[in-house]
């Protein structure tokens, strides 16, 4: 038994305001750069302090992995100010005159702040476990800091690669804005 009333999901999708699509995006990426900054700090924190009981030169030092884990959200914060200046003031009617472009405009960044917000997430889970690491081999071992902070470098890098992305994408999208 059939029901006249039926809707797919091409049309809920389509019948619901661009401004969403586009500040869900927004929440995405700021939500999901500051839990792998916070994840990060925790796993570097925790091996860090807990190091340092035994080795306490390790501290000032080891300091560096904590930095990067906060620029992690410093990437989203950033992007967060890009993506929310393309969301612009434009009037119900004006949307209106052009629904699609705004709509997809609205897509594009909510595609563009889960992908931002998963680089930084995963960019400080990744910087996270390689200080943690690093603390603990430099307690242990003082010559392999060098070696693992290059390592952990190369890990942060997962975030400037996801912000530039995410700059490049932001290029196109303004359909819900003015300019």
């Amino acid at each position: 038994m059939s029901s006249t009333n039926t809707t797919n999901w091409y049309s809920t999708m389509y019948n619901i305001n661009p401004y969403f699509w586009a500040n869900l995006g927004i929440g995405l990426d700021l939500g999901l750069s500051i839990l792998g900054a916070a994840w990060g700090i925790y796993l570097t924190g925790s091996s860090l302090l807990a190091a340092s009981v035994k080795t306490p030169r390790i501290t000032s030092k080891n300091l560096v992995s904590i930095i990067f884990c906060e620029a992690v959200a410093i990437y989203g914060v950033i992007m967060g100010i890009i993506m929310s200046g393309k969301v612009g003031d434009k009037t119900y009617e004006e949307i209106m005159l052009s629904y699609d472009h705004a709509l997809w405009t609205g897509f594009g960044l909510l595609c563009l702040g889960v992908y931002v917000g998963l680089s930084n997430l995963f960019c400080g889970v990744c910087v996270g476990v390689t200080g943690s690491n690093l603390a603990i081999a430099d307690a242990q071992t003082p010559e392999t800091y060098v070696k693992i902070l290059i390592i952990e470098i190369f890990g942060s890098a997962l975030g400037i690669f996801g912000i530039i992305v995410g700059i490049i994408q932001a290029t196109n999208a303004n359909g819900l804005s003015k300019k």
